[in-house]
């Protein structure tokens, strides 16, 4: 069955006008899926200022209300998580087992948002000076965006979507447009959850999104996984326009298996750890003896 992959704005699915896609298939058996449509720079600004105005109501929610959406996101990603996990694989094509790896690694930031109300109680300091006392307040910095790759599509926005809503800022992902479909099941998620419309938003697209919501006066800050280049760009663009960025790229697995190891487990970590590189890169990161490559290979063609 074929897909419309959509945006997410302001509580429901909503169609680009933009009259772009791209196609998406199933790495298992290379079939065509379906197609992500590729929004317009102005739908994107239109998602920011959604988001804008959702914002206000969400930061004067006191942050033990906060916490509570995110107890009940938790749930209902454990409760989803089969579904969740078969969405993964079918596009990225990583095998069930480790799409549900993936899904657990997000749910452990999760958890750490849920304690939010202790973590943003600030400090408070008496007489650090002559009649000078000193305090720190915890405040939200208003819209968030986050660009993921296709690696990772539940785990790596799980890094940045929890702690930013908790926190009290509204958030927009921009998710890779070669698996999108699970984005758009944690802004359900999220809704279910009792976040309230608005606050949480998915836009897909391409360079001419992310270039736009970079641009947008109204975004405080950008988080960013994938390549080195393109960490290197988003992060002049977006701190050039005043934004708070946080860009990391060029990650990497390095690895040694020693002569006596147990080459098969080894082969199965190592392509376990390499999911998000080609297989022929794998042996990038080997130093290995002859004799050891030689049965690692054979391991491989199995």
């Amino acid at each position: 069955m074929s897909v419309l992959v959509s945006n997410f704005i302001n509580g429901e699915i909503v169609e680009s006008s933009s009259n772009r896609s791209a196609d998406l298939f199933n790495p298992a058996n290379g079939e065509l899926r379906g197609q992500v449509q590729l929004s317009s720079a102005q739908e994107a600004i239109d998602a920011v200022e959604v988001a804008k105005q959702a914002q206000i109501d969400w930061q004067a929610t006191p942050p033990l209300q906060r916490a509570r959406v995110m107890f009940r996101f938790k749930a209902l990603l454990e409760e989803n998580a089969d579904e969740l996990a078969t969405l993964i694989s079918t596009e990225h094509g990583k095998v069930h087992s480790d799409a549900l790896g993936e899904l657990t690694r997000g749910l452990e930031v999760v958890e750490f948002a849920c304690g939010i109300p202790h973590l943003l109680k600030g400090e408070h300091s008496l007489n650090v000076g002559r009649e000078i006392d000193s305090y720190s307040m915890m405040q939200p910095v208003g819209v968030c965006v986050g660009i993921t790759p296709f690696n990772f599509p539940v785990m790596v926005p799980l890094w940045m979507i929890p702690v930013a809503l908790a926190c009290g800022n509204s958030f927009i992902l921009k998710p890779s447009e070669k698996d999108p479909s699970a984005s758009l099941m944690l802004a359900k998620l999220l809704k279910e959850a009792g976040l309230p419309d608005g606050v949480f938003n998915v836009v897909q697209g391409d360079k001419e999104v992310v270039d736009a919501l970079l641009e947008a006066p109204d975004v405080a800050a950008v988080s960013f996984v994938g390549s080195t280049p393109i960490a290197e760009a988003i992060y002049s663009k977006g701190s050039a326009h005043g934004k708070r960025v946080q860009a990391l790229g060029g990650a990497k697995n390095h690895l040694v298996v020693m002569p006596d190891a147990d080459l098969e487990g080894a082969t199965n970590a190592i392509m376990a750890r390499h999911m998000a590189l080609p297989v022929s890169a794998v042996w990038q990161f080997l130093l290995r003896s002859q004799s050891v490559m030689r049965q690692q290979i054979s391991w491989l063609r199995r």
